[in-house]
């Protein structure tokens, strides 16, 4: 970075966003240091970044255009470019400009509306074609993962979804809990495309652990909207950890953005388990301090799995996965009471088995959470026994 330069104002000014004055000072600044980009740490309008590159001329970033193309540069698999190319699109289309030759230029053939079509209005249409393809496929990717979501939840498999500022060791602890090999970077948004792994307990029992993209602070919202689809599974999860880099100085700023990233994705049903990471980084003092700021908190740090264990117990008792002892009764030759013991087979550990005479007696420890689904069927099938 060739210089930096601050401003503060009452209010952006409409036509430069920082205001004539300002807008030479950076310009004579920039001819100065031979800059040749120009990064606002701000969203600017498409008339702000036009008279922004005029004044300047170089080339102007906003925000939200340099996000874009960090995203772009780090989505791998087919869902993650759609989504990022979907998000570039629509930032794009508002921002078209045509010079005076290419505003004169008339369409024309099989297509287009034939002449008086300018080529602006040309591409304008081609990209709103592209966002229609786009959002088609995305629909198609929130269906699947809605069909597998629910196939999950007959499974009665609960979900946990990992969330956090970027930066704040997700992905670290992500591989902690599933023995996997994530790319774990000390840079922004390298987790982009969803990870989700299966994780055994130590009791036996089994849960579902998603990895998401990192928050950060003024998420632009072309953004939400397009991860839509992927950050569902933050929205429908049975537990949300919210991973909270603790020895950073900007820790509350974090936790807030995060929080507020949540609530514009209609994610604060779910129950949330805030986990400070980075732990051996900071004091026991302030280790103590945490705690007495919220006493429910998790201390952990993900590198060297201090806390972990202590972390999977927490997760256990707020999803009720704790186990309690029961015995029920079926009937093998029904196909209800088949389809229930292969259930309580994947949910459950199964402790006796015994059959005999059509009649088979099981006795597992159950979750506690779907203690009541068992024995609801089980109620049900004695009422209807003649």
């Amino acid at each position: 970075m060739a210089l930096r330069m601050l401003q503060e104002r009452s209010r952006p000014d409409p036509a430069t966003f920082i205001g004539k004055g300002k807008a030479a000072a950076l310009a004579a600044a920039c001819a100065e240091a031979d800059v040749d980009v120009v990064i606002f740490d701000n969203e600017l309008s498409p008339a702000q970044l036009r008279q922004l590159e005029e004044k300047l001329d170089r080339k102007v970033i906003d925000r939200t255009q340099l996000i874009l193309d960090i995203f772009a540069r780090r989505a791998r698999t087919r869902e993650g470019k759609w989504q990022v190319e979907l998000a570039q699109l629509e930032y794009m289309l508002p921002r078209l400009v045509g010079s005076s030759v290419a505003l004169s230029r008339l369409g024309g053939g099989i297509g287009t509306r034939g002449p008086g079509e300018t080529k602006l209005e040309t591409d304008r249409r081609r990209i709103r074609i592209r966002i229609q393809t786009i959002q088609r496929e995305i629909d198609h990717v929130r269906r699947r993962r809605t069909q597998l979501r629910e196939r999950r939840q007959k499974r009665s498999i609960p979900t946990v979804a990992l969330v956090g500022y970027t930066n704040a060791g997700k992905t670290t602890l992500f591989n902690q809990l599933t023995q996997a090999h994530a790319v774990a970077s000390d840079a922004l948004f390298v987790t982009l495309d969803p990870l989700l792994r299966q994780v055994r307990l130590p009791d036996g029992g089994e849960l579902l652990v998603s990895d998401t993209v990192g928050f950060i602070d003024r998420l632009p919202h072309a953004l939400v909207a397009a991860f839509r689809a992927t950050l569902e599974e933050v929205a429908e999860a049975d537990l949300v950890l919210h991973v909270i880099d603790a020895g950073t100085i900007d820790r509350d700023r974090h936790i807030a953005a995060v929080r507020a990233v949540l609530e514009e994705m209609g994610a604060t049903d779910a129950p949330v388990l805030d986990v400070y990471n980075k732990v051996d980084t900071i004091s026991k003092d302030e280790r103590r301090r945490i705690l007495d700021h919220d006493p429910t908190a998790a201390l952990i740090s993900a590198r060297s799995g201090y806390g972990v264990p202590q972390l999977l117990r927490m997760v256990t008792s707020r999803l009720a996965l704790d186990m309690r002892r029961i015995t029920m009764t079926f009937d093998s030759r029904k196909d209800a009471d088949r389809r229930q013991i292969g259930r309580l087979y994947r949910t459950a550990r199964v402790v006796s088995h015994v059959a005999a005479g059509g009649r088979v007696v099981i006795e597992a420890d159950v979750p506690r959470r779907d203690v009541d689904r068992f024995v609801q069927v089980e109620t049900r099938e004695i009422a209807d026994a003649p």
